[in-house]
């Protein structure tokens, strides 16, 4: 039995000439007011987003891709703001793209522009780990689906994502549901539920990336401020951009490590397509999150666990980390790393917030519990310190012991030097509330077949 799988192949585009790169950023920033105009305006349908954006001096590729994206934000997604450096999307009637072995660049795209006569041919970089995908896009053997262009600094990158059949992965007996929480200061929050119980968490901390992130920003603004050769600048944005994409890459490998251990395990995560849209924090929380890689870490995770064989499912992410895994009842977070039941019969007082969370993702496979129990008990659901209502922002801390609390959860320390590789691993046995706490920069580096972070 097959079934059929979507992939994000990306590219990068070789440095194009004035003319070419002026090109580009008119399209880029045209797309960009014509969306912010559409979602300003509030409009929830094809037709109202057709009459704002008719205007904009854009290819019909990107007008349609807008009447599709600004409804699913303001009905689906209920966004509250857009990010600012929001990528240009067009429809798969963009997806025209030429091979030949004779050129140096062999994959080239016709760019899309408004008018007659105004396409042009630009050459590719591509992973080579993809060249055979790329090959059959061309041939048309693959679908092509949506195309976002987006520009980092002075490069230019290019997604497309392709559709295409796979052996379906199965479970033979009863599956064993493996909740993944994806956050920041934990990257992946892994908990299996064995008889409806968390079992054996294991945690991979974000402390590293968080760290390099900071001091990308740090060192990027400081060459600027200098007035530093560009050569310099991109040099260090490559040598940060590499090192979070191999923080990835070591993540996502151990998530699935974690799950091949379990008899039919399938992986859960949840539908986080729309996060950059949801988050609304403050100016300094937001630059945080949206430079960090959610949908690339989700992506990297689903792709290793399809090569292993391994079942992914993904569900809603509503009140995740604000529900009770044992009676479902919705509590409280007073601090990142706790979650407090309200319910005084429940046998869970205070847990592991970001365990409480990937066991609520697990257990909401199940269709019947995608719904959100009324609680009328008095509480207080608003977000504190701007964070607390959103799994992307939670951090792993030591949480108070009390009944069925993994006490033994924290995050690990980051490593001393940025070069460091060695392995750290420390493993607490003793029961289902123990928790195995992973570095994910321990391990070799896999090849690399992203070629930097969102």
């Amino acid at each position: 039995m097959t079934t059929i799988v979507t992939k994000t192949l990306e590219a990068t585009l070789v440095q194009p000439t004035a003319h070419k790169q002026s090109k580009l950023e008119d399209l880029l920033e045209t797309y960009r007011q014509g969306l912010q105009e559409a979602f300003d305006a509030g409009a929830s349908t094809m037709s109202s987003v057709s009459d704002i954006v008719t205007p904009y001096n854009l290819p019909y590729q990107a007008k349609a891709a807008l009447c599709n994206y600004v409804p699913k934000l303001q009905k689906t997604d209920e966004a509250e703001q857009l990010d600012e450096n929001h990528p240009a999307r067009l429809t798969n009637q963009a997806a025209r793209f030429d091979h030949s072995e004779h050129r140096h660049y062999e994959f080239t795209w016709w760019v899309p522009r408004p008018g007659r006569g105004t396409n042009f041919w630009i050459p590719l970089r591509i992973n080579p780990e993809q060249e055979p995908l790329w090959c059959d896009l061309v041939a048309d053997d693959l679908k092509a689906g949506e195309i976002r262009l987006q520009k980092h600094r002075k490069s230019w990158v290019l997604h497309v994502t392709v559709e295409y059949q796979v052996e379906k992965p199965t479970t033979d007996g009863d599956a064993t549901h493996i909740g993944l929480d994806i956050g920041e200061t934990a990257l992946i929050t892994g908990c299996a539920l064995k008889d409806g119980a968390p079992t054996d968490p294991f945690v991979c901390s974000g402390s590293r990336a968080k760290h390099l992130r900071k001091e990308m920003h740090t060192t990027l603004k400081r060459l600027q401020k200098r007035e530093a050769s560009e050569w310099r600048i991109e040099d260090n944005f490559s040598h940060y951009q590499n090192a979070l994409t191999d923080i990835v890459e070591k993540a996502s490998r151990q998530a699935v490590e974690y799950a091949r251990q379990y008899e039919n395990p399938v992986l859960v995560m949840e539908d986080l397509t729309y996060i950059r849209e949801r988050l609304d924090y403050g100016r300094y929380i937001n630059r945080r999150l949206h430079s960090w890689a959610f949908a690339r870490l989700q992506g990297r995770i689903e792709d290793k666990a399809t090569e292993a064989g391994i079942p992914v499912e993904y569900v809603n992410p509503a009140y995740t980390s604000k529900t009770c895994h044992s009676c479902h009842r919705i509590g409280h977070r007073d601090s990142q790393a706790e979650f407090k039941c309200p319910n005084d019969n429940c046998h869970v007082s205070t847990f592991q917030a970001d365990i409480n969370a990937s066991a609520n993702i697990a257990r909401r496979v199940d269709p019947w519990g995608e719904s959100v129990p009324l609680d009328k008990m008095e509480r207080d659901d608003s977000p504190r310190d701007g964070s607390g209502c959103d799994t992307a922002t939670t951090h792993c801390g030591q949480s108070t012991s009390t009944q069925m609390t993994p006490s033994s959860t924290g995050e690990s320390k980051p490593s001393a030097s940025v070069h460091e590789t060695g392995s750290r691993e420390s493993t607490k046995t003793g029961g289902p509330g123990d928790v195995r706490q992973t570095d994910c920069l321990s391990g070799e580096s896999e090849s690399q077949c992203d070629s930097g972070v969102d």
